[in-house]
């Protein structure tokens, strides 16, 4: 990967991180609680005129195995 990606990507997720602070504590939360296999995770986008799509699913090895390797790209 080229190194101006990964610094405008840097730069990104800083400045998200400056406007959303509380979503790395609860990503960092998570990571020091563990994933296991079975858990769950919801995501609900709710639109400004009150529309609301959710998905969920349930974790399998694969996933988290998925997981550890985006971890690892990210060290």
């Amino acid at each position: 990967m080229d190194i101006s990606v990964l610094m405008k990507l840097r730069s990104a997720w800083n400045s998200f991180c400056r406007n959303h602070p509380r979503f790395p504590d609860f990503l960092r939360d998570v990571k020091n609680r563990g994933i296991p296999v079975g858990t769950e995770v919801t995501i609900s986008v709710t639109y400004p005129g009150g529309e609301t799509l959710k998905a969920g699913l349930r974790l399998t090895e694969e996933d988290l195995e998925l997981l550890q390797t985006l971890k690892k790209m990210s060290e």
